[in-house]
């Protein structure tokens, strides 16, 4: 069993430096008491969430630049202008991070969403990502002085490789979805921490969408309501995916649409052996407690 919401002060603990992350640009984020944060293991629906919140915000407003206005604030590789733009912005600010929520600065007044997704799903989605990064994106990574670990190298030619992979070696060559999850969920109780789950938002997007315009205290009705609604459908931001992806997408093969790919669950069921499904879902049990590992798997309300 994991343990109960803290009662204590959440505290920073460790930082994370990696090829993609660098877990002290939190040191100096200078937070607002309405600020939202939406935490993820990458490839879990954050952007959807960002275009959700942005919508929240916005009131249904067409052609928001999310990917300008939310920055992956723990992202090594982010220009500093971009989070200065951050402190200047008048608007209710929503930005993004991946960290586990033991390495970043947490503010106990501002609004924390976690999006949960089935580890083999994100996967899927993982690969579609990084097999299509193109030489900008590599170079970026790479090449940015600051890196801290090894360069990260091309994916193996499947994603049924990749799975074995990441799974074999705790997310190489990424990072710890276990950790990440577990220490999210460990924080489930705190009233300014909102748990989310990709397969809900699927089941019901309106539905999940009221949820989380109560949490934030953003609470829209009639055609407004309607409108973020229809912007928030996988249709609308496959046709929008410009607005809504890092960079426009020019850090992948074939743009916006590659990253904006399927939003679908599942295509790892006829791919990986018997075995393998049960090998994960043992792994999820011992690293996260039945509770946590079935939420995981199949979404619904968080258990507090």
């Amino acid at each position: 069993m994991l343990a109960r919401a803290p009662t204590a002060p959440v505290l920073k603990t460790r930082d994370i430096h990696n090829h993609h992350m660098d877990s002290t640009k939190w040191d100096t984020f200078k937070f607002r008491d309405d600020d939202i944060i939406i935490a993820t293991y990458s490839k879990s629906g954050t952007t959807w969430m960002q275009q959700i919140v942005s919508q929240l915000i916005f009131d249904g407003a067409e052609n928001i630049p999310v990917s300008k206005l939310s920055p992956w604030v723990d992202l090594r590789i982010m220009p500093p202008e971009v989070l200065a733009g951050v402190e200047q912005q008048t608007h209710r600010r929503f930005v993004k991070t991946h960290l586990p929520a033991d390495a970043l600065v947490f503010s106990p007044k501002a609004k924390y969403i976690y999006v949960g997704r089935d580890g083999r799903d994100m996967v899927w989605s993982m690969y579609n990502h990084y097999a299509n990064a193109n030489e900008h994106w590599y170079g970026a990574l790479n090449n940015t002085p600051g890196r801290v670990g090894p360069a990260i190298e091309p994916p193996p030619p499947t994603a049924e490789e990749f799975f074995r992979q990441w799974f074999e070696q705790d997310g190489y060559p990424f990072w710890s979805y276990w950790e990440n999850v577990r220490s999210w969920w460990a924080l489930r109780g705190l009233p300014n921490v909102k748990f989310m789950h990709f397969n809900d938002m699927k089941r019901d997007l309106p539905g999940s969408i009221y949820e989380i315009a109560e949490f934030l205290g953003l609470p829209k009705q009639g055609k407004v309501f309607q409108d973020i609604v229809d912007h928030c459908t996988f249709a609308y931001m496959k046709a929008h995916a410009e607005t809504v992806t890092p960079l426009g997408g020019a850090l992948w093969e074939g743009g916006a649409n590659t990253f904006i790919h399927k939003g679908t669950n599942g295509r790892w069921k006829d791919s990986l052996t018997k075995a393998e499904i049960a090998a994960y879902e043992q792994r999820a049990i011992k690293e996260l407690g039945e509770e946590c590992a079935s939420w995981l798997a199949n979404g619904g309300a968080a258990v507090k």
